[in-house]
């Protein structure tokens, strides 16, 4: 049966909370106003992606099941933010935000068909893939860059590796903001009560994610600017939101398992960032997607810890 029409709104809705696993609307209503606290325009830009990618979908025949929750809405969601941030507000803009969630949608079709026998979710690669390779090729079209600059992290102004304790708290609570790319500590305050609104287990791996992430990125001498932006965090959260219970059993060693995926990430991101640095460092979601990959796919052959069996964010 296909989603009709009146099922749209709602499941554009969903697809902005699904960027964090969470279908709840109270959840999804959170993250829409943290975005446009953050800026009117990462609200309508997330939005936009939001709505073209699940109209793309329902208009393709996607399933009624993942349209409803949102499921093909979230990469959406992220690629319009993510534009808008490096791109700015500008009709262009506007263009590749469409385009690129057109692309995104029938990516995550692809991803889907091909990762569902071994139960591995697509998470948020097609979101990683399209926003990549727009924004590595933009600068190339003078229509598109318009004479920006790249991205520069915030440790390029303030260097050095002495955390203060302003970098610990708003570093603890950007880590969950920098997920939507947002770097000002209430708005990711807001997005922690949307996660609040879902589920507490949730809300608290995302915390201590985001904790064991500048944990360890002070531990290896990371800069304390970047850490107190979250650029450490946030890819440490989504794995702690998603081994915490969401796609593996939560259990004591499950637990202990998230941990090891928390660390792998939070180093795994500065590799990233690395790697991509020529090009304005685009770290995105990668370190989650890769790391996650790995340890789902790896559980089958694990006696200590087991898939649990939530509808998939896939």
């Amino acid at each position: 049966m296909r989603a009709t029409a009146p099922d749209l709104p709602l499941a554009i809705l969903r697809g902005v909370g699904q960027v964090d696993f969470q279908s709840s609307f109270g959840t999804a209503v959170c993250f829409v106003v943290a975005l446009f606290v953050g800026g009117w325009q990462f609200g309508v830009f997330g939005l936009l992606g939001t709505a073209v990618a699940t109209l793309t979908a329902w208009i393709l025949g996607a399933s009624r099941d993942r349209i409803l929750g949102g499921l093909e809405g979230f990469n959406g969601t992220l690629i319009g933010v993510a534009l808008v941030l490096y791109l700015g507000v500008h009709w262009i803009t506007v263009l590749l935000v469409i385009v690129g969630a057109v692309m995104g949608s029938v990516l995550t079709s692809a991803l889907h068909a091909m990762l569902t026998p071994y139960r591995v979710p697509t998470f948020t690669a097609p979101f990683c893939a399209i926003t990549t390779f727009i924004v590595i090729g933009a600068p190339t079209f003078g229509r598109v860059w318009r004479g920006r600059t790249l991205a520069t992290p915030p440790s390029a102004a303030r260097p050095g590796t002495a955390l203060t304790f302003t970098d610990l708290w708003q570093g603890l609570l950007n880590g969950i903001g920098q997920v939507f790319f947002q770097n000002r500590w209430y708005v990711g305050l807001i997005f922690l009560i949307g996660l609040l609104f879902a589920d507490r287990i949730v809300a608290l791996a995302a915390v201590v994610s985001s904790a064991i992430g500048i944990a360890v990125a002070w531990i290896l001498g990371a800069a304390a600017a970047d850490i107190g932006a979250g650029l450490y965090g946030y890819n440490a959260v989504l794995i702690g939101i998603a081994l915490c219970g969401t796609f593996v059993a939560l259990t004591p060693l499950g637990v202990l398992f998230a941990a090891f995926g928390v660390i792998a990430a939070t180093v795994l991101t500065a590799f990233v960032g690395n790697l991509f640095a020529p090009v304005g460092g685009h770290t995105l979601t990668w370190p989650f997607v890769l790391v996650t990959w790995i340890f789902l796919a790896a559980v089958p052959v694990l006696s200590g810890v087991r898939r649990s069996d939530p509808k998939e964010n896939s």
